[in-house]
C-alpha cells in the first residue's frame, strides 16, 4: 500500500502542529508558575545568529500554510507576524491547523507530480510529492524541534513524550 500526498502531509503537518501546540501552552504555564516576564522566552534563542522562538513559530506556520497552499494550486496565503504573546501563537497554530484540515484531499493529491516553484534566492522546482518529502517536512520539523529546545534550554519542563504524543495520537 502506498501513502498518497495527503497521507504524507495533512496528518504529519496537524501533529507538528499539535506538538507545537502543546510546547506554547507548556511555556506559557512556566511564565506564569515562575512568575516571569513573558519576553524571557518569547524572545528567547539557541544562539546569537538564529530565529527567536517566537519567530519558530511563525515559521512552521508560514511553511505549513504556504506550502499547503502550493500543493492545491493557491497563491501561498500571508499571515502577518504580530504575536506578542503565548496566548497569540497558541492562537496562531489553532487557525493554521484549520486551514490544513479545510484541504481537499483529492486537490493535494493530485499534486503529486505537478512542479511548484518557489524561491530561494534562486528558481527552485519540485514535484509536489518531492516539495513536501524533501523541503516542507523537513523545514518544518527542524523548526518545531528547534521551539522545543529554546524553550527546554530555557528550563521549561518538557520532556519527548510532549513532542511525540501528538504523532502516536494521530493529533
Amino acid at each position: 500500500m502506498s501513502l498518497s500526498l495527503y497521507d504524507i502531509t495533512v496528518p504529519p503537518l496537524v501533529s507538528s502542529l499539535n506538538a507545537l501546540k502543546v510546547v506554547v501552552d507548556k511555556g506559557a504555564a512556566h511564565v506564569e508558575a515562575k512568575e516571569l516576564d513573558p519576553r524571557a522566552l518569547l524572545d528567547a534563542r539557541l544562539y546569537p545568529d538564529m530565529f527567536p522562538f517566537l519567530r519558530q513559530i511563525q515559521v512552521v506556520s508560514d511553511v505549513s500554510r504556504r506550502g499547503l497552499d502550493r500543493l492545491v494550486g493557491k497563491e501561498p496565503s500571508s499571515t502577518p507576524d504580530e504575536e506578542s504573546s503565548f496566548a497569540e501563537l497558541g492562537a496562531r497554530i489553532t487557525a493554521t491547523i484549520e486551514h490544513i484540515q479545510s484541504a481537499d484531499r483529492a486537490t493535494i493529491d493530485a499534486a503529486e507530480d505537478r512542479e511548484i516553484t518557489i524561491e530561494l534566492g534562486q528558481p527552485m522546482t519540485f514535484t509536489g510529492r518531492r516539495f513536501v518529502q524533501t523541503f516542507m517536512m523537513p523545514n518544518i520539523m527542524f523548526h518545531v524541534v528547534t521551539a522545543y529546545n529554546i524553550l527546554r534550554h530555557n528550563g521549561v519542563e518538557l520532556g519527548k513524550r510532549d513532542y511525540l504524543t501528538p504523532f502516536i495520537a494521530g493529533a
